[in-house]
């Protein structure tokens, strides 16, 4: 049995005395030194830890315990192998090197240019990171991406982004932990960039309520933010952006919401160009209706405020039209009627509520963020909060005025004037776009043509459609197809596609990215890597099991030069101007984190669930099977039948399905057990020095609140497909 302890070295000159770690065993010795240093009278030699509650003990007392705690597994709870002297040293070398590296090297680093031209990202939505890590992966001609931002809403995503590319990158990239529906999001996002222009924004805004497997939620707060995302786009006019998106985008409501994409994005127009329009729509006022004209032009001038300053401008678009309601009223109604009707009450009071749209739509921000909380959905409860919501939207306002205009009996006189009116309120609501096509039908064929010429100027980005991109094209070993929006300024070159970089042949196969992580069994931790024997695992099939492992260039072509796809994954696919400055850690949290209580690990994330036999049993069926539909019978027959609708069975040769939020969802190729999170990060392309915090997995109702290190994973863009991205824009971009 051996016995492992702490004791102190001499004094140092400034009388602070190292502290080793020493094994006894067997009658011999291990002798590290642990790289940490103390005063000697705070050193309790009872427990061998620093005395007091100050954060220098705490770190070095938590650090001790973590230095002990791999010492025991090693000596007492490892049942793959024995140790000899040296090999132990080399392992816990390896974690105290670790430490020594993080402790020695200043945590954030001013972002030097090495070579080349840098040019600005922000990635918003941006839970674990994936885009940020393929922008940060392609370089072209000496140009390549520096990270100025991420978003995102949990603070799960912001502690592993700030140990990623903060305290490991050694970045001074910000993060902004706040909802972008909130209405001081613009603010601190441009407060946050300070005076540095964004070349690129790109996200993914979560796709729930656009999967075609999921519910579709009337008034959920996920369905509008397509939107807050082009406000964002609008206000920092970057060359280029990208949206992500789940397949079913593309045919939602019949394609209606892919449509409402491109309108809104053809709607996104270069304000200095504004005035140009104007003067050209002043030019033909004289010839038609002047009112129309009027509305037309104060709608345009709506798109020239940001975002912040659009609630003035858009009360007095209102205001505008009541008054001219106000002149009429004496001419379509007695004065008796004029104060009792409801019809005519109904359009009154209707202009009051347009008029104080920022109140109501904080209102109804606040609601549907409560409702969410709430979780109401599929209840008695839905019903109420949908008709109260869309009773207080702007469209169903403006649709309860034009009903009441419509019940009225207007004199003939005056009914051209209502119909003014109405139309003034529905390009309220319209895009940029829209209120344009309502204005060529008041010009002539050559003025016509002279607005097609203007409105090519104003336009201030490109897109023609989305394009289904297939991870698998790009080097990533899973079949995840994802609609991806990529806009263009009108300085830029267009981009239509993003070409593949692997050929179908050159694919990467399920077992390229997993087969050196089969070494851990049920309910085990691996914390480092260790060797695996394929002839010996795989018996007769080694041969064609050996055949799958290719060498390839960091894109995934093939490349005899190159290295294998795990190997890319163990030593990084960062650029050199971004390799990492310090070891990758672990923290529970952001308390942990605070309190220096890091986990200084070699593998980390590799860590299976602890199955009963029952679901084990059931696991080896579906596996021997290989298809979970073809496995029922025998396990009907068994009584291990499951109520889950279906289980992926990964097959080595071939690519993963689309790796979703929930382990148990796969099993293994080569044991009956889920996936782990490291495991399910290589089919993202993730590399394994990039560690996911906190929580492994969360259920029931807290997965709506949180996003713990599956959901990171599930949930993220694969790195090689945003790699493939950004290289692709930085050959075009000026």
């Amino acid at each position: 049995m051996a016995t492992i302890n702490f004791y102190l070295d001499k004094k140092d000159k400034k009388g602070f005395t190292p502290i080793h770690l020493r094994i006894n065993c067997k009658g011999s010795q291990i002798k590290l030194s642990t790289g940490r240093k103390v005063d000697p009278q705070y050193f309790d030699k009872e427990i061998q830890r620093v005395k007091g509650s100050s954060k220098h003990a705490n770190i070095t007392n938590h650090y001790l315990d973590f230095l002990e705690e791999r010492a025991d597994e090693l000596l007492h709870n490892s049942d793959k192998k024995k140790y000899t002297h040296q090999r132990i040293k080399d392992i816990l070398n390896q974690h105290i090197e670790s430490y020594k590296e993080n402790n020695n090297v200043s945590i954030v680093k001013e972002q030097i240019s090495l070579y080349g031209k840098p040019f600005t990202f922000i990635d918003l939505f941006a839970g674990a990171g994936g885009f940020s890590e393929g922008f940060l992966q392609a370089e072209h001609n000496n140009k390549y991406f520096d990270f100025i931002l991420g978003n995102d809403i949990n603070e799960n995503c912001e502690l592993t982004h700030i140990i990623r590319y903060n305290h490991q990158l050694g970045l001074d990239a910000e993060f902004l932990c706040q909802d972008i529906t909130e209405p001081d999001f613009l603010d601190n996002l441009l407060e946050k960039i300070g005076n540095k222009k964004i070349d690129v924004v790109c996200g993914g805004p979560p796709c729930q309520s656009f999967s075609l497997a999921g519910k579709r939620k009337k008034f959920d707060k996920k369905d509008d933010l397509f939107s807050h995302y082009l406000e964002v786009i609008k206000v920092l006019q970057p060359k280029y952006f990208v949206m992500e998106n789940v397949k079913g985008i593309l045919t939602k409501e019949k394609g209606q919401i892919k449509d409402i994409i491109i309108n809104q994005i053809n709607s996104i127009i270069d304000v200095n160009e504004i005035p140009q329009l104007i003067q050209f729509i002043r030019n033909i006022k004289n010839n038609t209706n002047s009112f129309i004209i009027d509305v037309i032009i104060k709608r345009i001038e709506i798109e020239e405020k940001r975002e912040n300053e659009k609630d003035k401008v858009e009360e007095n678009y209102i205001k505008f039209i009541d008054s001219k309601f106000k002149q009429l009223t004496p001419k379509i109604v007695d004065y008796k009627t004029s104060k009792t009707d409801t019809r005519i009450n109904t359009i009154r009071h209707g202009f009051n509520i347009l008029a104080r749209k920022k109140q109501w739509e904080k209102l109804k921000h606040n609601i549907i963020k409560e409702k969410d909380f709430c979780n109401i959905d599929n209840d008695f409860f839905v019903n109420d909060f949908t008709v109260f919501l869309t009773r207080i939207s702007t469209d169903s306002v403006i649709q309860e005025i034009q009903s009441s205009f419509q019940s009225l009996e207007i004199p003939s006189d005056f009914k051209k004037d209502c119909d003014n009116i109405i139309f003034a309120l529905k390009i309220y609501t319209s895009t940029f776009d829209e209120v344009v096509r309502n204005l060529s039908s008041y010009c002539t064929e050559i003025e016509k043509k002279e607005l097609e010429t203007i409105l090519k100027n104003i336009r201030l980005y490109k897109i023609e459609k989305p394009f289904i991109a297939n991870a698998s094209n790009y080097g990533v070993p899973q079949n995840r197809e994802r609609v991806l929006f990529i806009g263009c300024r009108k300085d830029q070159k267009f981009i239509s596609d993003i070409p593949p970089t692997v050929r179908e042949e050159e694919k990467v196969s399920i077992f390229e990215a997993l087969y050196d992580l089969d070494f851990i069994g049920n309910n085990e931790e691996a914390r480092r890597y260790e060797s695996i024997n394929i002839s010996k695992q795989y018996n007769g099939t080694a041969k064609k099991m050996k055949s799958l492992l290719k060498k390839r260039a960091v894109s995934g072509k093939i490349n005899p030069k190159g290295k294998t796809f795990s190997e890319w994954s163990r030593e990084g696919r960062l650029i050199k101007r971004y390799k990492t400055k310090n070891k990758p850690f672990y923290v529970r949290n952001s308390e942990a984190l605070k309190n220096g209580e890091k986990y200084f690990d070699i593998l980390n994330n590799h860590k299976t669930s602890n199955q009963n036999k029952i679901v084990i049993k059931r696991l080896e069926i579906i596996l021997k099977n290989g298809d979970y539909k073809k496995a029922l019978k025998e396990l009907e027959e068994k009584g291990l039948a499951s109520k889950k609708r279906n289980y992926n069975v990964l097959k080595p040769e071939e690519q993963s399905s689309t790796i979703m939020t929930i382990p148990d969802d796969y099993i293994h190729y080569n044991s009956p057990r889920p996936l782990t999170v490291r495991e399910m990060a290589r089919l993202q392309s993730f590399d394994d020095s990039f560690v996911f915090q906190g929580k492994r997995s969360t259920g029931g109702n807290n997965r709506k609140s949180e996003v713990p290190q599956y959901t990171l994973v599930g949930n993220a863009v694969p790195p090689l497909l945003a790699r493939a991205i950004a290289s692709e824009i930085l050959k075009f971009i000026k």
